[in-house]
């Protein structure tokens, strides 16, 4: 065979010829221009191609030339260490730049923070959220630099600890950012930040002051420093408790001041900068004239007279506004049903927003006034947030209109991160609005559905450890919510649950707020613990189909979820004492599950539903029962006759020989729970 004839010649990659470009090569315009060899890490897969193919794991990103070599995520990390920073009350992390670094010279870092049972080497699966209450100083996102400092961390808590290294193609590469990983364990730690400062009084040349407790005091308070200054000068006063009057200022002058807990560990960060002023000569006596004559009538028409009056106002008002009464204490939460006109007190707590500044995207549910949207909100000098709009529907009534503002009246006061932010509300111009913080996860009950069996038990608990934290902070403010259920718990991408909507409802209210109206927080915490069961039980319904007179005229106690721990069942049982003084605070219920978070062996689960029945003060009496229908009398499932009577059970003799897999499929679990007992009852 003459193969010489079957041979073909080609020109080279530097041949002028016009001719296709060979593979490996190639020219991006047709005519006599040079084929140019592929850039690193890229290919052609046919002759005469225009543009090279990046190969599998490299890319370009969307500001290279197609010219460019195709480059790869950095690889992760080197030599991650953490060591304590006792000058920022927190925990310092240091690594060196990847060693491979893609071929790219940019590379920032992320930083990911998870809570973990104790034990070592725990995957990340089994870990939970660390959540927004550890903050991350630069940043903890987009970071340039290689460190990081880490603050408001809980005490003898193992923390995982992931640092991603990302570069420009990093997001086109269908894998996760590669990260190096450490785990510590803190040891006590100095007290947090002191969350605010309230004004007591004020005259000429001094400024009464009081603040609560840290929100992680990390163990007793020695002390508080209270510093304060002017333009000129920064001066410091001591406390030993929690309310300082700093004398010798100024009159008509306004001062800065900032606080700070110490325990044995030393002093915790200074709290935000707040403003007051002292007030000025002529504003001082004009007080003392405005209250002399005041002071002579009381003197001459008598004290006793002046307290019956006083006495009987107080009564009026509080019955007239449903206020909550409190002994004790100061009380910071102002109820914005107490002003003549509610649209006042949000005025006065609520910052109103340009509409130009807000962009609204979709309609995402309905409230009780109108409909809730998703949108986008850009503040001037601030970075662009995702917010939750309620818009108030037209044609409602003025009263109507009071209720919707009056829910923005009170966000406006609180400021925590376990609840939910009010950015702001239009009522300049209609429709009105509230404007809060987006929970990209929606209500925590329906979360919990949606995602059953996927979580730890220690990521339930910190869950429940974020709800109490922003209870904690509520009672503290001597604020009622009156209305704690999962479904008014809203959820953002981080898990972190935040306190929202105030209502009232039965199922988990107190009986003394369900007989009398009196409404604690000691209700709270009942209802708390009712939260608690949810949570556990992955947002099941409380007292299944019981109708609400029967849950509180019955004193039920619901029995533990499936797989919940006895720890957090007792806890749960604490919460639900008849006698609300008998009830822990809030305060109380955070050390217990901070507790158990930092013991997480005190967690194990029992792996298979309690058999015991709703927990009742008095046991089912069924001595006298004869027949079927006496039976679900005492038991008081009447409902059930019908269901029985078509299923043929008509003795008492072939009810007992029920199998619980038949009761599971055709019964709600409460039912369960009694067929368990009735049987176990009748064979004794």
């Amino acid at each position: 065979v003459d193969v010489f004839h079957s041979c073909r010649v080609y020109p080279s990659a530097n041949s002028p010829m016009k001719q296709s470009c060979s593979i490996g090569s190639y020219k991006p315009v047709a005519g006599s221009v040079l084929c140019t060899e592929c850039p690193a890490n890229s290919r052609t897969s046919s002759e005469g191609s225009k543009l090279c193919e990046c190969r599998s794991g490299y890319y370009r990103a969307p500001t290279d030339a197609n010219t460019t070599a195709c480059t790869s995520p950095p690889s992760a990390p080197a030599s991650l260490s953490w060591e304590y920073e006792s000058s920022e009350g927190g925990v310092s992390l240091r690594w060196r730049p990847p060693a491979n670094m893609g071929g790219r010279s940019e590379v920032w870092y992320g930083v990911v923070c998870r809570i973990c049972p104790s034990a070592t080497n725990t995957p990340p699966s089994m870990c939970s959220w660390c959540g927004d209450t550890v903050t991350f100083s630069p940043s903890q996102t987009g970071l340039k630099q290689t460190r990081v400092t880490l603050k408001n961390l809980l005490t003898r808590v193992t923390y995982l600890i992931q640092v991603q290294a990302i570069n420009e193609v990093s997001a086109l590469s269908p894998f996760p950012h590669q990260f190096a990983s450490i785990n510590f364990t803190t040891s006590q730690s100095v007290p947090s930040e002191v969350p605010m400062l309230h004004q007591l009084n004020r005259v000429h040349d001094s400024i009464t002051l009081s603040w609560p407790q840290p929100d992680r005091p990390n163990g007793d308070m020695l002390e508080y420093q209270l510093r304060y200054y002017d333009k000129d000068s920064a001066m410091s006063v001591f406390s030993e408790t929690n309310t300082v009057t700093v004398g010798g200022l100024i009159p008509g002058s306004i001062y800065a001041f900032q606080i700070r807990a110490r325990n044995e560990r030393g002093y915790g960060p200074y709290s935000h900068t707040i403003y007051f002023s002292t007030l000025a000569m002529e504003e001082q006596s004009k007080q003392i004239q405005n209250r002399l004559p005041l002071m002579i009538g009381s003197i001459m028409g008598g004290a006793a007279f002046l307290l019956v009056v006083t006495a009987i106002i107080i009564v009026f008002v509080f019955r007239r506004y449903d206020v909550v009464i409190y002994s004790g204490g100061v009380k910071y939460y102002v109820d914005p049903s107490t002003y003549e006109d509610p649209s006042e007190a949000v005025k006065e707590f609520a910052r109103e927003i340009d509409p130009a500044h807000l962009k609204i995207e979709e309609v995402i549910g309905a409230a009780q006034f109108g409909e809730v949207s998703r949108g986008r909100y850009r503040p001037l000098g601030r970075r662009e947030v995702l917010v939750a709009v309620k818009t108030l529907r037209w044609g409602v009534t003025d009263r109507e209109k009071n209720v919707f503002l009056s829910e923005a009246g009170v966000l406006g006061q609180f400021d925590h991160p376990n609840v939910l932010k009010l950015e702001g509300v239009i009522t300049r111009t209609p429709p009105e609005r509230i404007i809060t913080e987006f929970m990209e996860n929606g209500p925590l009950d329906a979360f919990l559905r949606e995602n059953e069996d996927q979580f730890s038990v220690l990521q339930l608990v910190g869950m429940l450890r974020g709800v109490g934290a922003g209870m904690r902070y509520l009672s503290e403010r001597n604020f009622v919510h009156r209305d704690l259920a999962a479904r008014n718990i809203l959820v953002n991408s981080n898990l972190v649950c935040k306190v929202s909507d105030f209502g009232l409802s039965l199922r988990w209210t107190a009986p003394e707020a369900f007989q009398h109206r009196k409404f604690s927080s000691a209700s709270d915490v009942w209802s708390f613990g009712i939260l608690m069961w949810e949570v556990m039980s992955y947002g099941e319904r409380p007292y299944w189909d019981m109708s609400n007179q029967e849950v509180m005229v019955e004193q039920y106690r619901l029995p533990a979820p499936n797989g919940c721990p006895p720890a957090l069942h007792s806890l749960m049982l604490q919460c639900w004492q008849a006698d609300r003084q008998d009830r822990p605070g809030f305060d109380s219920l955070l050390s217990s599950l901070d507790r158990l978070i930092r013991h997480p062996a005190s967690l194990k689960a029992e792996h298979s539903r309690p058999t015991q029945p709703l927990l009742s003060p008095t046991p089912t009496d069924l001595s006298t029962v004869t027949t079927v229908g006496d039976w679900l009398t005492a038991l008081k499932m009447d409902r059930y006759k019908d269901a029985f009577e078509r299923a043929q059970y008509h003795s008492l003799e072939r009810v007992s020989m029920l199998t619980m897999e038949y009761v599971k499929i055709h019964f709600s679990h409460e039912f369960v729970q009694h067929i368990h007992t009735s049987q176990k009852n009748r064979a004794e």
